[in-house]
C-alpha cells in the first residue's frame, strides 16, 4: 500500500465515504475539489466543512501515532460554467427528475468532465510523488452503479486516461489507483461509511450531513425557526436536499436499505419536508421504475 493518497472529493455521498477510508489506509490524505460552475455548489460548501470536521476531531488515530490531517484545496474551473453543455450547470437547461434508467438523464452528461479532473489529480499524485521519492495512489468513489449514460465513468475510458498519463509523464509509474468500492453500490458504500465512523471515531450523522448528492438543491433564506431578529438582520439561507432528481433518488435508497434516516435534510418548492414525506415518495419513484 501506498503511503500518500489523492482524494477526488465531490462533497458527495460517496467520495465522501472514500476519504474516511483513505484516512484509515493512507499516512497522508489530499483532497481535491472541483468547483466548474455546477448548479449544486453547495456540495462544495459540504466538502470543506466536512474536512474541518475531520480536522478538528479528537478521535484518536486507530492505526496509532498522529491522527491523519486532510490536507484539501478547491480547484477553481468556474470560468467554464458558461463554455460548458450540461443541465448541471449554471445557464444549463432544468435537471430532470425520476430514475437514473431515464433515457433524459444524459442532459446531466457534463462534457470530459472527468478526463479534465483525472489529468489534475494525476499531476498533483506525481508531484507528490516525486517529491517525497515514493508512491501516491488516486483514489476514486467509482462503484458498480455508475451510469452508462456516463461515458466517462466506464473502464475502457478510465483505462484508455491512464495509458495517456503514462505516456505522457516520467516516473509515472509510481503513481497508482485506489478504488475500494468498484464491485459495490451507494448501499455498500454507506454500509462501509458507518463502520468507517465507528474506526475512526466520528459521528455518522456529523459526517453525512456534510454531505450533498442532490443535483437539484433548494435554497431557503428563511428556514423554519428563523426569528424576527434573524429576518432583521438579513437572510439567513439554507440548502436543502431536493428528493426527486435521480441522484437524490439514489442516495434516499441507499438509507432506507441500511435502516437508519438521512441526516441531510430535505425540502420540496413549498418549503423543507419530514424524512416520512421524501421516503413516501422516493418509494412511489422506486415501485414505478420496477413495475
Amino acid at each position: 500500500m501506498a503511503k500518500h493518497v489523492v482524494v477526488s472529493l465531490s462533497g458527495g455521498m460517496d467520495s465522501s465515504t472514500l476519504l474516511l477510508r483513505a484516512l484509515l489506509e493512507y499516512d497522508t490524505v489530499t483532497g481535491i475539489s472541483f468547483d466548474y460552475g455546477q448548479k449544486h455548489r453547495v456540495e462544495l460548501e459540504r466538502a470543506q466543512s466536512l474536512v474541518d470536521y475531520i480536522n478538528s476531531s479528537e478521535s484518536p488515530n486507530p492505526k496509532g501515532g498522529v491522527k491523519p490531517y486532510v490536507n484539501y484545496r478547491q480547484i477553481q474551473l468556474n470560468g467554464l460554467a458558461d463554455l460548458l453543455d450540461s443541465a448541471l450547470v449554471e445557464g444549463g437547461d432544468d435537471v430532470p427528475e425520476g430514475h437514473y434508467a431515464e433515457d433524459n438523464m444524459k442532459t446531466t452528461v457534463v462534457p470530459n468532465r472527468n478526463k479534465i479532473f483525472a489529468s489534475i489529480a494525476q499531476a498533483v499524485a506525481l508531484s507528490i510523488s516525486n517529491r517525497t521519492k515514493e508512491t501516491c495512489d488516486i483514489a476514486l468513489g467509482i462503484h458498480a452503479g455508475d451510469h452508462s449514460i456516463y461515458p466517462d465513468c466506464r473502464q475502457e475510458f478510465r483505462d484508455a486516461d491512464d495509458t495517456a498519463f503514462r505516456m505522457g509523464n516520467w516516473d509515472a509509474e509510481r503513481v497508482g489507483y485506489f478504488t475500494p468500492y468498484l464491485e459495490g453500490d451507494k448501499f455498500t458504500i454507506l454500509q462501509d461509511g458507518e463502520q468507517l465512523c465507528d474506526k475512526l471515531g466520528l459521528d455518522f450523522d456529523e459526517v453525512y450531513k456534510r454531505t450533498n448528492t442532490s443535483y437539484k438543491p433548494i435554497y431557503i433564506e428563511y428556514p423554519i425557526g428563523s426569528t424576527m431578529e434573524d429576518m432583521r438582520n438579513g437572510p439567513k439561507g439554507t440548502w436543502y436536499s431536493d428528493y426527486k432528481s435521480a441522484s437524490s433518488v439514489e442516495r434516499v435508497e441507499a438509507f432506507l436499505k441500511l435502516g437508519r434516516p438521512d441526516p441531510v435534510e430535505y425540502a420540496n418548492a413549498e418549503g423543507p419536508v419530514t424524512w416520512g414525506h421524501v421516503v413516501e415518495e422516493v418509494k412511489k419513484v422506486l415501485n414505478e421504475y420496477t413495475a
